[in-house]
């Protein structure tokens, strides 16, 4: 049995512990609010769903004591939350001490190893492509877990701890994990934001008006044709950068149990076996907040740097500020506390590799 300590206590952090527990390891949850688990100190955690499980989870009361307590850590929370958490983490991971990132947000695991390496501390930082679990904390001390995710796709910086990492990720949450060829590929490799900004944009009013609404059932045809036009562009820089990761069709299908069709006729498939999912009641959803800053963003930065310009990512972002009144390029604080300005593709490869951003050499004359 292992100790893990888990940053978050939202869906994801919630699915994770009982998917954790139900594999025989010994969760800690650590709100960095104090607010999430407050639910936790009177009840047990439920989850229902795909995992069936009433247990009482261990609750940290800060940053150390969820470092100091556990064997390895996961960041579970959404991506605008990642720097402050690592800023909090940060003095108090051990040498060597496993930490996971579910899932990876923009550079995180770069700028992780850059606090970390202040300290002269090595860690492997596992980025994975996506979360474990999908599913959506209800009232108190519950959480519905919708599916338990059967590919999930990672790397570690430094590499040359890659394989350690992942039996470590294999013995807390199963065989599901496929590596890919480092972090630019993991960033990728997660599909949520473009998938998000599609299905946001074509069911905005459905968001600001809190309606209960079927997912699946609202990917349409022109919905569906959209995702897949957006892939095509993730796939370009990908291609661009001579990596392979996902597409959109293998990502349903393998995520949701569906066979392979037009994107939405498999989330047409999806409503009908009843894990479409349900889409976002409110326009402060992190379909947008999170996944357009931490998502759309770092796809378009690496597009421009490949010379595969994502104009629908791009496009996108624009929209969404303009609906918002909000400049969504400006808000990742990841990515403003790295500074890439000078920096080349090269010294990102570089980083994808150790997680260390350094300037690249220019070579001699």
């Amino acid at each position: 049995m292992s100790r893990v300590g888990i940053a978050g206590a939202g869906s994801i952090a919630f699915g994770s512990a009982a998917l954790l527990h139900v594999n025989g390891h010994d969760p800690m949850l650590w709100s960095p609010s104090g607010a999430s688990t407050r639910a936790l100190e009177d009840a047990p955690l439920t989850a229902t769903g795909a995992i069936e499980i009433r247990f009482a989870p261990a609750i940290a009361t800060s940053a150390r004591q969820l470092c100091d307590d556990n064997d390895a850590i996961l960041i579970a929370l959404p991506g605008y939350g990642h720097k402050a958490v690592f800023d909090a983490l940060a003095p108090h991971i051990r040498d060597g001490q496993h930490v996971i990132v579910s899932s990876h947000a923009s550079f995180g695991a770069v700028y992780l190893t850059r606090l970390l390496d202040a300290r002269g501390i090595t860690a492997p930082i596992t980025a994975w492509g996506t979360t474990a679990v999908t599913g959506r904390r209800g009232e108190g001390a519950t959480v519905t877990v919708n599916t338990v995710r059967g590919k999930v796709d990672l790397c570690t910086v430094p590499e040359t701890r890659a394989d350690c990492a992942r039996a470590v990720c294999t013995g807390l949450f199963g065989d599901v994990f496929v590596p890919r060829d480092g972090l630019l590929a993991i960033m990728l490799s997660n599909l949520n934001p473009q998938n998000h900004l599609g299905i946001a944009l074509g069911n905005i009013t459905r968001m600001e008006r809190g309606e209960t609404w079927s997912q699946g059932q609202n990917v349409t045809p022109k919905v569906g044709a959209l995702l897949e036009a957006l892939d095509a562009e993730r796939l370009a820089i990908a291609d661009a950068l001579g990596l392979q990761t996902k597409t959109i069709f293998e990502h349903f299908s393998a995520s949701f149990h569906v066979p392979m069709s037009s994107i939405s006729e498999m989330n047409q498939q999806m409503h009908a076996q009843g894990n479409g999912g349900t889409g976002p009641a409110t326009a402060d959803s992190r379909y947008v907040t999170e996944d357009v800053p931490y998502g759309l963003v770092p796809t378009a930065v690496l597009g421009r740097l490949a010379g595969r310009p994502a104009t629908l990512h791009e496009a996108g972002t624009q929209i969404f500020g303009a609906m918002y009144g909000r400049d969504f390029t400006a808000e990742n604080d990841i990515l403003n506390a790295l500074d890439l300005t000078g920096h080349t593709l090269d010294d990102l490869r570089g980083a994808a590799r150790t997680g260390l951003l350094r300037k690249t050499p220019e070579p001699a004359n």
